[in-house]
């Protein structure tokens, strides 16, 4: 009895492919071979196979092609011994194809879990995944698969309720999306199947499948996920009321009913909400650059946390972008829908969406450049908008945006003066990128202009810093969260590290570096604005 990681429909001819050559084996040793394989395995043509087989190996192990590839097209003759002990060819074998349905082809009429199929099963995505290198696939996976395709795969074939079991431990920081072979975007399959956990529903979603929502939200959605996804009410609130709200959320009663009721852990530090927003400081503030004397025209996203807590990188960032002759406006924005799509709330996340690009789109109207500081906000403008705005909007954001070092990078490519920006003087620099900062191949654009100035960098290659936004917060992650953690903590613990300035690019980056270094971080674009 074998699988088959590939069958043709012209010939019937299986593909086997292994690295120890153990099937071939037992499929020539006897007289009889059942095959059994899902309906996604089949494929048009011999000719076909090759990619295929090619991305198997590449894409799991690194090899050039596995060890052994194995074709049958069956049945064939089982050797047989003859009166002078030679194999000679026997009768026909038996061969028995068993084709596998179980929800495939029910998942194949989903519009959303459809791309799950295209899954050749090579493990590019456990791979790349920080919590699957750290829980392994009894904790990340079901009775079907592992990994980040498991909830997939679990909701289309098992049901949903085994995959609500570890749906939550993808954070959604799409590392596997570049890695995956045939381009699945795993963390959108893991997102939908969050929001229909969240509803209660089984199968097929009429509005899911006509890429249609609901008003609202349903009420079934805890209240752990309410909070965290809704942070930008949560923020706004903490803002008008700092700092009393830092205060009485820091005490340790309050501490406590978070913990219990709402599951955010009392041993992480809680963000501290600035009085004064940041588009509040810039409409008392203005813009320094004079039309007549700006390079371009900038809007800069206020997202939530730099609008309510970070606010000294959106002031360095203005700063910078204005010693840089660009003209800067923060125009009130709102949360772009990365807070409630992390949580599964996928009809909240579009109506943020819709809301944002209100906001923005006079800027790109206008032919404004949008420049965004987190990156995981710039990866919601450049690829998951694209499933929750009409494709024009869509387009016309995604055109116009850009991440702030990529922009301070693009502006000094095209001439402008690199000395209106301090010199580095050779600082010691440790940089860790953000996941989606990666995943949109940006991290290179933050290197060069440090270089440029004169800082020394040394980059991490570790996959993620396994805060993840909310996940880091909860209590049933706290424990993984600081795991991952440690593994970028620890480069930054090295003989040639532990003296450097430590730099992170994202918000969850910074949040778990402040919490596990004894020194604490700062966004690149804080050291161009000395």
């Amino acid at each position: 009895m074998t699988g088959a990681n590939f069958l043709t429909a012209d010939t019937g001819t299986m593909a086997l492919v292994t690295s120890e050559g153990n099937a071939r084996k037992c499929v020539q040793a006897t007289d009889t071979h059942v095959a059994v394989a899902g309906v996604e395995k089949i494929i048009p043509s011999v000719e076909d196979l090759q990619p295929f087989v090619e991305l198997i190996g590449r894409s799991g192990t690194g090899q050039d092609i596995t060890s052994y590839v194995s074709l049958f097209t069956p049945p064939g003759d089982s050797p047989t011994a003859g009166d002078d002990g030679e194999l000679a060819a026997g009768d026909d074998r038996e061969f028995h194809l068993v084709l596998i349905d179980n929800g495939r082809m029910a998942m194949r009429e989903d519009d959303q879990l459809r791309e799950t199929l295209y899954c050749i099963r090579c493990s590019a995505c456990a791979n790349s995944c920080a919590n699957f290198q750290h829980v392994g696939g009894h904790a990340f996976g079901g009775e079907t698969y592992s990994g980040g395709i498991a909830t997939g795969w679990e909701a289309g074939v098992h049901g949903q309720d085994s995959a609500a079991e570890f749906n939550d431990l993808c954070t959604g920081c799409s590392r596997c999306v570049n890695q995956c072979p045939v381009n699945i975007d795993i963390p959108w399959i893991n997102t939908v199947v969050r929001d229909r956990i969240n509803r209660g529903e089984e199968g097929n979603l009429d509005f899911l499948v006509e890429g249609l929502t609901p008003d609202a939200e349903p009420g079934g959605v805890d209240l752990q996920k309410r909070l965290f996804g809704n942070f930008d009410t949560l923020a706004r609130l903490g803002s008008a009321f700092a700092p009393l709200s830092n205060w009485v959320a820091r005490a340790g009663p309050a501490r406590s009913v978070m913990e219990r009721t709402l599951g955010v852990d009392s041993r992480r530090e809680l963000p501290s909400f600035e009085r004064e927003s940041l588009v509040e400081w810039f409409d008392d503030r203005g813009p320094r650059v004079r039309p007549e004397d700006a390079r371009r025209q900038v809007t800069l996203y206020p997202d939530a946390y730099t609008n309510y807590v970070r606010t000294d990188r959106g002031k360095a960032a203005i700063r910078v972008l204005e010693a840089l002759d660009v003209r800067v406006d923060v125009p009130a924005a709102g949360e772009s829908g990365r807070a409630p799509l992390s949580q599964g709330m996928i009809a909240t996340a579009r109506e943020n969406a819709e809301a944002v690009y209100e906001a923005l789109a006079p800027a790109v109207a206008a032919d404004h450049d949008v420049v965004v500081i987190e990156p995981s906000d710039l990866a919601m403008f450049h690829r998951e908008y694209e499933r929750l705005l009409p494709e024009d909007d869509f387009a016309a954001l995604e055109a116009h945006s850009y991440e702030i070092m990529e922009y301070v990078y693009g502006l000094l490519e095209a001439g402008a003066d690199a000395d209106a920006l301090p010199d580095g003087d050779g600082e010691r620099v440790a940089y860790h990128s953000h996941c989606q900062q990666r995943t949109l191949g940006l991290e290179p654009h933050t290197v060069a202009v440090l270089e440029d100035r004169g800082f020394d960098v040394v980059t991490s290659d570790v996959e993620c810093c396994g805060m993840a936004g909310s996940f880091g917060y909860k209590s049933e992650y706290y424990d993984l969260s600081v795991d991952v953690g440690e593994s970028l903590v620890e480069q930054f613990r090295t003989d040639d590290t532990a003296d450097r300035t430590v730099v992170a690019s994202g918000t969850s980056c910074l949040e778990q570096l402040d919490d596990l270094l004894s020194r604490r971080p700062a966004h690149p674009v804080r050291l161009l604005d000395r």
